[in-house]
């Protein structure tokens, strides 16, 4: 059985302040009420929450463009990281989410370490593209170089 609710504060996957949504009765008895996130459909609280809601559309739209901007500059750099290779052409250890991190920082960028989208450290030599996620609907790919190190 399914329930509306008026959402109070973002909920993430499911939507933010001012949001009326269908949700399972039990996640809102259980989890959005008690906690203060949602609360019973009423024109009062619609009236009360909207104001709230449109500074929030606000603050999205700007995160979205500061996003945006950052995913051109991101896409606009190439990152090298140097890495010991053996006689065989094999690499020792692994390039992994850090050493990505460290050398965007080096080149001005600032980003979470949780926004990079890696699979998989990476364990060989070439030309990887690496996504990084900077907004739910934005993602910029960084074109990583893994030379040997001299």
């Amino acid at each position: 059985m399914s329930v509306e609710v008026l959402l109070m504060d973002q909920v993430e996957g499911l939507g933010i302040e001012g949001d009326v949504v269908k949700v399972a009765d039990g996640y809102a008895r259980n989890f959005l009420f008690p906690r203060g996130i949602a609360t019973e459909v009423t024109e009062g609280k619609k009236r009360q929450i909207e104001k709230k809601r449109l500074a929030r559309l606000a603050q999205l739209e700007k995160e979205k463009s500061a996003a945006t901007e950052l995913a051109r500059k991101i896409e606009a750099v190439e990152c090298t990281i140097a890495a010991k290779v053996g006689e065989t052409g094999k690499m020792f250890g692994s390039v992994g989410v850090p050493q990505i991190v460290e050398k965007l920082a080096e080149q001005g960028i600032q980003i979470d370490r949780a926004k990079v989208v890696l699979s998989a450290p990476l364990h060989e030599l070439g030309v990887f593209d690496v996504a990084i996620k900077l907004h739910p609907e934005i993602q910029g790919t960084l074109k990583v170089w893994i030379v040997e190190d001299k």
